[in-house]
Formats: C-alpha cells, sequence, structure tokens
C-alpha cells in the first residue's frame, strides 16, 4: 500500500517528505495542526532539509505559531531550527539541544495556537526523550515512531528502552479509552483509524518476540546476532541490523 499524506479530520494535514526507506517507510510524515479558520498553524516534525519538501510544509502550513518535535532522530528533526527560522517561530522539544525556546516539551504541557490546544504525552521508548502529542478536538493521537503506520518501531540501545517503551504502548492504549482516541497520526506510513486493535497487536507481538528470544537463548544464543538467526529467519537479511539493535534491548529488558 502506498502512502502520500492528505488531510484527515478538520485539524491535521500530512506533508510527506521524500526520504523513503528502510526504517522510514514512504517516508516521514511532517504534520500540520490548525484550529478550524485560525491563521496559525502548528508544525510538528519538520523532518529532513530538502527545499522542496520544506517549501510544500510552508505552503500548508501558511503562518506558523510553533514547531514540536516528537523525538530527536533526525529524519524527524533536522530542519526543525532552520524551518523554524524561516517562519518565524520557536522549536519545542523534550530534547533541550533541539529547542530554540526556553519552554520544553514535557509530559502534560498543553500548547496553544489560535484555539488548537495539543497536549503533550512522555512515551519514551523508542527513544529516551519520544512524545507524543493528543489533538482532543479532533480525537486523534500523533505518536512519532511510537507507533508506526505499517508494522512495528525499532527499540534500539542505548537509547531504547523495552521497559519503558512497553509501559508507553500501555499508556496509549489507556490513553485510546479515557480520552475517546479515534485515529493515529504516525512518523511514519499510514494514519491508523483502529488505534485499539492495532496498539493491542504492539503489545501482544511484543509479548510472542521476548517469549522467541528467552526460548532462544534456553537454546544456546548467547549474542543478539545469534537470537536474531533463530528468531528472525523468516525475515529480509536486509532488516537483520535494525531487528539485531532491537535484540540488544530486549536481552537488556530480560535481563532486568
Amino acid at each position: 500500500m502506498t502512502w502520500s499524506g492528505g488531510r484527515f479530520g478538520e485539524r491535521a494535514e500530512c506533508v510527506l517528505a521524500h526520504n523513503p526507506g528502510i526504517m522510514t517507510l514512504d517516508g516521514t510524515n511532517t504534520w500540520v495542526l490548525r484550529e478550524v479558520g485560525a491563521a496559525r498553524s502548528i508544525v510538528v516534525d519538520p523532518g529532513p532539509p530538502e527545499p522542496e519538501h520544506l517549501d510544500a510544509v510552508e505552503a500548508a502550513a501558511g503562518s506558523v505559531g510553533v514547531v514540536l518535535l516528537t523525538h530527536r532522530h533526525i529524519d524527524h528533526s533536522e530542519s526543525a531550527a532552520a524551518f523554524a527560522s524561516r517562519v518565524g517561530c520557536e522549536v519545542r522539544a523534550a530534547d533541550a539541544s533541539l529547542r530554540t525556546s526556553a519552554a520544553g516539551l514535557n509530559d502534560g504541557d498543553r500548547v496553544e495556537v489560535d484555539g488548537l490546544v495539543v497536549e503533550a504525552v512522555a512515551t519514551p521508548g523508542h527513544t529516551s526523550d519520544s512524545v507524543s502529542l493528543l489533538v482532543g478536538a479532533d480525537s486523534a493521537l500523533l505518536t512519532g515512531d511510537t507507533v508506526l503506520g505499517r508494522g512495528t518501531s525499532v527499540v534500539a540501545q542505548p537509547d531504547g528502552d523495552l521497559g519503558a517503551y512497553l509501559d508507553s504502548l500501555r499508556r496509549l492504549r489507556r490513553l485510546v479509552d479515557e480520552r475517546g482516541v479515534r485515529r493515529l497520526l504516525p512518523g511514519h506510513g499510514p494514519v491508523i483509524e483502529n488505534p485499539a486493535e492495532v496498539l493491542d497487536g504492539y503489545l501482544t507481538h511484543r509479548a510472542e518476540r521476548l517469549e522467541q528470544v528467552r526460548a532462544a537463548v534456553a537454546e544456546g544464543a548467547s549474542t543478539a546476532r545469534e537470537v536474531v538467526e533463530r528468531v528472525y529467519a523468516d525475515v529480509d537479511e536486509s532488516l537483520w541490523p535494525a531487528a539485531e539493535q532491537s535484540v540488544a534491548a530486549q536481552l537488556a529488558y530480560l535481563r532486568r
């Protein structure tokens, strides 16, 4: 299935970056959020510093009130400071090194631009600084790389932490019920219209993988590579390096 972005709900539009790959799927999703009828917008994850992409983001965003970052990985954050300077606003992020504002993006923060309120939800695990963003007015949740539109997210050491990631998935699952979230807007891949089902599937998949890793270790696998050769034998070998990073995080989790 090819994903090309577009408008979802009344307040969210995705501008897809031209950086497809094994880790980025169709490319990075840059989200433009705007209250109905408002002048200014919020831009989430401007993405790579490609002039054509940033031109498209600016065209969709118009006047920008603030740039928000879901996490530090460069396919989301690399152009943030330059883009914010270009449109005359600040960058807010959980990672202090990426901010151009004194204000960070911490759990529970409410960012308001021309009537649109976006709530920050700390969801560490994929990275230590990962943040999801709740747009209550649209019953939508931006998940960065914590939940993808296709497949599952990589949790890679040393910045990734599987225990934190599982806690974050459980938190998002509760949020779906408690706040009536009907749509997930991921950092890569298509929009998710069945958030409860997908999050339940993520949790089930992680539990099954952990059992497979336990079994591989019991059978004598002692390194991440040896576990991958057993557990991911049915996966294209081009994905094994990413799988090896995930297994290292799984082994660290099991040791704890």
